[in-house]
């Protein structure tokens, strides 16, 4: 199918969450871009901008989190009403929090569509409505039970270990945190910083990894880290 010309396409928004620091690292918001941009280009949607809610719970309300408020009111100055998501619990994995955002969009006037399903939202119909419910209350169970999973392995891991192994990101303290803030620093020539990203692969090759993985800190760990020894500086 021939794409439209640009100027005659339907404009909208791109929304991306995931919800653990771990899938920040992994392919899960690439995963999503690629699936948002497949059904533009045959729905003939232009993607105008993407916003990425990351280790953002989808318990949490849809109008809490940052990317998703910044997106609203992007919304509110360019007219665009139309938000495109990977599939509904990309959105929202909680059902309540996922029926009071779609209405909180409704009152809005903005269209939001699971690219997956591009109806979910939409269908009336009695028994669209009672499938929206269950497959709300599948991806809750789904996600209570990789909690339980989780925190089994990482009880029998502890046991194993000898000492706890918590799922949190390892924090980095002694000569592990000065080298990290040591390369925070600002260029005094050119006045930028490293990224985050960059930090953590040149800790690795110093020796300073994660001590639970033997990898190297994740780009969050050392924003934790770093945050926390600024307040406590402070």
């Amino acid at each position: 199918m021939a794409k439209l010309p640009k100027a005659t396409r339907t404009k909208a928004l791109a929304y991306l969450r995931t919800s653990s620091a771990t899938n920040v690292d992994g392919d899960s918001a690439e995963r999503q871009r690629i699936a948002i941009r497949a059904y533009a280009d045959r729905a003939g949607i232009e993607v105008e901008a993407e916003f990425y809610d990351a280790a953002v719970s989808g318990a949490d309300p849809v109008d809490q989190r940052p990317g998703f408020a910044a997106m609203l009111t992007r919304i509110e100055g360019n007219g665009v009403r139309t938000i495109l998501v990977e599939n509904a619990s990309r959105f929202a994995r909680d059902l309540a929090v996922q029926l009071a955002g779609h209405a909180l969009l409704q009152a809005r006037g903005i269209e939001l569509v699971p690219v997956d399903a591009p109806s979910y939202f939409t269908d009336p119909t009695p028994t669209a409505v009672m499938v929206r419910q269950i497959l709300g209350s599948v991806a809750e169970f789904d996600k209570a039970s990789t909690v339980a999973k989780l925190r089994g392995a990482r009880e029998r891991a502890s046991a194993a270990a000898g000492y706890r192994v918590d799922g949190r990101k390892a924090t980095l303290h002694g000569d592990a945190l000065a080298m990290a803030r040591r390369l925070r620093r600002k260029n005094p020539k050119t006045g930028d910083r490293r990224s985050l990203r960059d930090i953590a692969a040149a800790m690795a090759e110093a020796g300073h990894v994660n001590p639970h993985t033997g990898k190297a800190y994740s780009p969050e760990a050392i924003r934790l880290a770093l945050d926390n020894a600024g307040a406590a500086k402070a």
